[in-house]
């Protein structure tokens, strides 16, 4: 069905009462409204077409997932928050390990030459995520400033699937932004990279060269 005939069926419905289930109007422009299998198979095959790793986990044992990503990567100086229950968790369960946690609530100027010489990973929690264009959102804090997302070698972001959404209008749509707009969201859909005038593709130069998506289930893992 064209979009146009899609549109005309939305309009005709209207005259005889109320839709049985809320669309929004782009979702019928754009034939989107992806069931949940789907959403999840578009996110992971965009994403990991730039690079972006994913790994799958329940919610119940995603530490042991961050475990085995810092033990796979050589991570040992690891830059998280502390409030946000992603950070909390995180820090509790590497409380006595050998990875070193990095604070990240402090000023800037009081250790930027750390950040971008001596870090190996910043850990960082997500609003959500993008099936359209498999992207990650953020909503920085002074708890998890941009930089950690932005600077360190390494990007592990942690995301729920069900948090997952079609596109970027339906992000802005569902959560309300026209009432309340972030200071500064950030997308982000791979690690860092760029090409030169001979099309050369180079991945961290301007930022991570690695990006690892912890997925959290809240049920089973699907196949």
């Amino acid at each position: 069905m064209s979009s146009r005939e899609t549109i005309l069926q939305r309009l005709r419905g209207r005259t005889d009462g109320p839709l049985t289930a809320p669309v929004s109007d782009f979702a019928v422009v754009t034939g989107r409204g992806w069931d949940s299998t789907e959403r999840l198979a578009r996110f992971e095959r965009l994403i990991g077409s730039v690079h972006g790793e994913v790994v799958h986990t329940t919610a119940a044992r995603w530490i042991e997932a961050l475990g085995e990503v810092l033990a796979a990567k050589g991570i040992r100086r690891l830059a998280l928050g502390r409030e946000h229950p992603v950070p909390a968790e995180a820090r509790q369960a590497l409380a006595g390990s050998d990875i070193e946690l990095v604070d990240v609530d402090r000023d800037i100027e009081a250790w930027q030459r750390e950040q971008f010489e001596s870090v190996d990973a910043g850990l960082t929690s997500t609003r959500g995520g993008i099936a359209e264009t498999g992207s990650l959102w953020l909503w920085p804090t002074a708890d998890e400033p941009r930089l950690i997302s932005l600077v360190p070698p390494i990007h592990i972001a942690v995301l729920d699937a069900d948090s997952i959404e079609d596109t970027f209008f339906d992000v802005v749509e569902r959560h309300a932004w026209a009432q309340g707009m972030p200071t500064n969201a950030l997308l982000i859909s791979g690690p860092s990279k760029t090409a030169d005038i001979e099309q050369t593709l180079a991945y961290g130069v301007h930022g991570p060269k690695a990006l690892v998506v912890i997925l959290r289930h809240s049920g089973e893992v699907p196949a």
